[in-house]
């Protein structure tokens, strides 16, 4: 199988080309930077703006699958007016290049994975998160909106189209873990703010298997959560990864000693409702870690 990655040189990016290239596949990486991108052994870095198909559209055609990770990392401080135009932009710009791209080619791909987030349904509401649970109105629940809808005409074209909106993945390479981590670390880990709000995650070998399972089942189309099925709240997240680190939890943090440097993004930490992964469950796919206590076990164990 030929897959084409915008995005490939991120977190999650790096990991799906492994997992490809591991099973014999073939790997094609949009970058901005082809001679400085730290990519897996035996993936080709292609040259590209972030916002056309200047380029590299043409390859389209050689394609079997195409995988849209691209977008400016929202944990990135502080979240100015310009900033949050960067994270819009280059989600959007992307999704667009794509379909003019597609649109162009005498040969279409199979499938598009598009990403998205778990921030759709909005930081606050009653009731589970599932796929057809409708967008929240704050700013990260209408950049979702957006980043979805970019590459929608793909569908008319008549591509498989799967729109994952993904959790926080687990890997300690991620800077999110990096940050909740180190307090731990320093004997001074703790609930932040209530505590109360929840924290959708999933492991990273999850976020790559169902990825994969996507570009691979005919039958995969629409809208899936990427979500482990056990929920968690902040508390228990924390508390469970102190536990597994063997340091202790007491020192907890109030909102506004969070909310005070971090600004707007502050959020991301201190708001979260409950998601649940309604239709990748249906589906059959089956989770390598459903549980948090084994998912950080695999990672810090």
């Amino acid at each position: 199988m030929n897959v084409l990655i915008t995005g490939g040189s991120g977190l999650i990016g790096r990991a799906l080309t492994r997992s490809l290239l591991g099973d014999g596949h073939k790997v094609w990486v949009l970058t901005r930077s082809p001679d400085r991108a730290v990519l897996p052994l035996g993936a080709t870095a292609v040259r590209w703006d972030g916002r056309t198909p200047e380029g590299w559209g043409p390859l389209v055609n050689e394609m079997d699958g195409i995988v849209n990770l691209a977008g400016k990392n929202t944990s990135v401080w502080p979240w100015t007016k310009a900033r949050k135009q960067e994270f819009w932009n280059s989600r959007v710009w992307a999704g667009q290049a794509i379909t003019e791209a597609v649109r162009a080619a005498h040969k279409k791909p199979q499938a598009l994975i598009q990403q998205s987030g778990v921030n759709h349904y909005g930081l606050r509401g009653e009731g589970d998160g599932i796929e057809s649970t409708p967008a929240g109105d704050d700013y990260l629940a209408r950049l979702t909106v957006a980043w979805e809808f970019s590459s929608q005409p793909v569908e008319e074209m008549g591509v498989r189209r799967v729109v994952t909106r993904s959790a926080v993945v687990l890997a300690r390479e991620n800077i999110i873990m990096k940050l909740m981590e180190l307090p731990i670390r320093l004997f001074v880990g703790g609930r932040l703010g209530t505590g109360k709000q929840y924290l959708p995650w999933i492991h990273m070998a999850d976020e790559v298997g169902a990825i994969r399972f996507f570009l691979e089942s005919e039958r995969a189309r629409g809208t899936f959560n990427l979500v482990a099925p056990e929920s968690s709240t902040n508390d228990a997240f924390l508390r469970t990864l102190a536990r597994t680190l063997k340091r202790p939890y007491w020192f907890h943090l109030p909102a506004f000693m969070l909310s005070l440097p971090l600004g707007e993004m502050s959020v991301l930490i201190l708001e979260g409702r409950k998601i649940v992964p309604q239709r990748l469950t249906e589906a059959g796919f089956q989770f390598r870690f459903p549980t948090l206590s084994d998912a950080l076990l695999n990672l810090y164990g």
